[in-house]
Parts: structure tokens; sequence; C-alpha cells
């Protein structure tokens, strides 16, 4: 059931809702593809669908709950001076690790949103230098993180086997 931002919803359960929408139309770019396909990279940066995954769970992570003070102090795979570890999926972690860690992250990052106010601040994580930040604006980050990834997924999807689709509308 694809999930619809309210047309006229407050503004925390509009953001809240999008951030839905987007998480669930990554995920279902990944329905019916197996382990090799999920873990093949397509792009010459060597992404794939499952690290795409792997990376997204971090970001919600690190946008709610890091910021925000809740949760882990830092993220499960970050590697020292390795930028993109967090897009990396190794041989030992199964499709259905990189899933559940992505499940858990979800969830973490939805009971930060829920029990924070929109003008909640925290300290950003990662390039942003320690700014202060408001839960609206890792909300809106997090959003445009997710339309970004969303399009990777399309065309990492659509060069593994054609597959195409809006799931927007479903």
């Amino acid at each position: 059931m694809v999930k619809h931002v309210p047309f006229t919803g407050g503004e925390k359960e509009s953001l809240h809702a999008a951030l839905a929408r987007h998480r669930d139309a990554v995920l279902w770019k990944l329905e019916g593809l197996d382990d090799d396909r999920l873990r093949r990279p397509v792009a010459p940066s060597g992404m794939s669908l499952l690290g795409l995954i792997k990376h997204l769970g971090g970001a919600e992570l690190g946008w709610f709950c890091l910021t925000f003070g809740r949760g882990p102090t830092s993220l499960p795979f970050a590697v020292e001076g390795d930028d993109a570890s967090g897009w990396h999926v190794g041989a030992e972690e199964s499709v259905e690790d990189v899933l559940a860690f992505y499940a858990r992250a979800r969830a973490a990052a939805d009971e930060a949103i829920e029990d924070l106010s929109i003008d909640a601040t925290g300290t950003a994580f990662a390039f942003f230098d320690g700014a202060t930040v408001s839960l609206r604006w890792a909300l809106i980050h997090m959003l445009e993180e997710l339309a970004r990834h969303a399009g990777h997924a399309d065309i990492l999807r659509e060069s593994i086997d054609g597959f195409t689709g809006d799931h927007n509308w479903g």
C-alpha cells in the first residue's frame, strides 16, 4: 500500500509521511531480485542496490539519532578515513542483515521523529562541522537524500533487469 502525504496535514506529519513514501519506494526497487543482483555494482562508482540501502540506514541513524543524541554514538560500519564505508556490503553481510539494519534504523528514526518537537535542535553529524540543526531541517535534508537515492535506485534497477515503474501511484 502506497503511503500518501496528507493534503491538509501538519508540517511534521506531512514531512514524516513524505519520508515514509520515499523509504518504501527505494525498498520496492529491490523486490524480486536475488542476492547476486542486489549486490551487483552497476554504476562506475561501484554502487549497488544493497549498498544504497545500507547507506540510507546509516543516514537515518545519523540524522535522526546521532544528531539528536539518541541511540548509538557512532555508525556500526563506519571506517575511519573511508567516507564510502557505508556503501560497501561485505561478503559476510547477508541481504537479510542489511535489510534488518535498515528496518532498525527506520524504527529508531521514526521514534525520534515522533518524540521530538519539529523545532528541537541537535548537533549535525558528518560533513556539517557540528552545525546546530532543527528536526525540521533534518527531515527536509533526509527527504532530499532519499529522493536523490530513489532516483539512483530507479536507474540501478533498470540497468539490472530493465524493470521500470513509479511506486508513487501504485
